[in-house]
């Protein structure tokens, strides 16, 4: 291995003084952010206009300091058909309500996986996987079990608390918490004992913490609103379940995660499953990897359909979330870091960890060119309206190629061979394989 020499230095001293650019470069990057400084208004007002395609939608939600995009996404679905039937402006489904479940069923899959791998040695790829911990993300099958196991409810009945929106101190004694009850459970099991009645205890702690944090789930309550004409509603003794039951029933059902990840350890069509830290016990993450053009064009079905589409994206990837915008061309970080080169393929990307789906949202329009090829996407984002326009982002088809990496769409878009891919035997993939899909 080679060290860095005075010679080496002085080399790099001598080339670079011949690039006169970067005394200006740095003095702009010494008092600005980085991203205001690569922005391009030009680029980014090509992407400004209406949509060909525009759906309507009842408002934009906040996630705040959590990372729930995903469970947003999911519910902001769900309550435009609340809403059509009955009749509603705008409402909105509790977050803080599956929040709740969602920690308690990842504390479950937690201390199983423990009791599971618990002869195995801590650096086993296994055990290192499982004590990294639980966290805030999640994909559409974790929301989707979430409510057909325990319903929804209305955010009036269990309204927004500080801690489920400012979650990372929680997480953080949630994990600790987590492996304090690992080095416990291994002990048992070393031990022969049975762990299950050590692992109930352990996880009512769980659940008595989330109470104090994020409020106990209400095991009944009214359903009171007035519809858009003027009429009051009121259901008495509903409970999520049958809240989901009346109003949703089926509508989480028929839909397949498609991925687009060009990579070698994933090739195309391929049905492929893995076994997420967020999931539930006994619950999986089940996708369809297909080529970027067919990911598309399920994505374009689904809207002519009148129906929006849940997508996973690199948010960290060429956006500025003040203006609402993620396009390659309207940021421009090779510019202001002297003409380096950052161009990776999306495959490489995905294997190399230089990116990966790190936020959810919903597509709710596309504008098409003269070629009627797509070239912009609208966009509902869920942290709040104070940024993009009014909440609404827009992405530019460049982004939506290289930076998209799942969109959720039913069944019933799939082509013919698409449909049988999914007839067949899943590939189990490991569960870190996941990670950086």
């Amino acid at each position: 291995m080679k060290e860095i020499t005075k010679e080496l230095l002085e080399r790099f001293r001598a080339r670079e003084a011949e690039r006169k650019e970067l005394k200006t470069l740095h003095a702009a990057a010494a008092k600005t952010e980085l991203q205001d400084l690569a922005y391009v208004p030009e680029a980014a007002a090509k992407l400004n206009g209406d949509f060909a395609i525009e759906l309507k939608t009842r408002g934009v939600t906040w996630q705040q300091k959590s990372g729930r995009c995903w469970l947003y996404a999911v519910l902001n679905i769900l309550r435009e058909r609340i809403s059509e039937t009955c009749g509603l402006d705008k409402f909105e489904l509790s977050a803080n309500y599956l929040s709740f479940y969602d920690k308690l069923e990842k504390a479950n899959n937690f201390l199983e996986l423990v009791i599971e791998n618990a002869r195995k040695p801590l650096n086993d790829r296994m055990m290192e996987y499982v004590l990294g911990g639980v966290g805030d993300g999640g994909y559409w099958d974790m929301a989707t079990d979430l409510a057909a196991k325990y319903g929804v409810v209305p955010a009036s009945v269990m309204p927004e608390t500080y801690q489920s929106t400012h979650t990372a101190k929680f997480l953080k004694l949630l994990n600790s918490l987590l492996r304090k009850d690992a080095v416990q459970l291994r002990a048992a099991v070393a031990a022969g004992e049975d762990p299950q009645p050590l692992k109930e205890a352990m996880l009512e702690e769980v659940y008595r913490m989330e109470c104090v944090l994020y409020g106990e789930p209400p095991r009944s309550f009214s359903f009171e609103y007035r519809d858009q004409d003027g009429n009051y509603h009121c259901e008495r003794e509903l409970t999520g379940r049958s809240f989901y039951e009346k109003y949703l029933s089926g509508a989480l059902e028929d839909y397949v995660t498609v991925t687009n990840h060009p990579t070698h350890g994933l090739p195309m069509n391929l049905y492929y499953v893995f076994h997420y830290m967020g999931n539930m016990a006994n619950r999986d993450v089940i996708n369809l990897n297909l080529t970027l053009e067919e990911m598309e064009e399920l994505t374009l079905k689904q809207l002519r359909d009148g129906e929006p589409v849940w997508f996973g994206c690199d948010a960290g990837a060429f956006g500025d979330r003040e203006k609402g915008v993620w396009d390659p061309d309207s940021v421009d970080y090779s510019g202001i870091t002297g003409g380096l080169d950052f161009t990776m393929s999306k495959g490489d990307r995905l294997e190399y960890h230089d990116s990966f789906a790190t936020h959810a949202m919903l597509f709710v329009g596309v504008n098409f060119d003269e070629k009627g090829t797509p070239d912009r996407w609208k966009i509902e984002n869920s942290w709040g309206e104070e940024v993009g326009k009014k909440g609404y982002y827009v992405c530019s088809e460049k982004y939506f190629r290289e930076y998209v990496y799942e969109v959720i769409v039913r069944k019933k878009h799939l082509t013919e061979a698409q449909r049988a891919l999914l007839e067949g035997e899943p590939r189990r993939i490991q569960p870190w394989e996941g990670d950086w899909l």
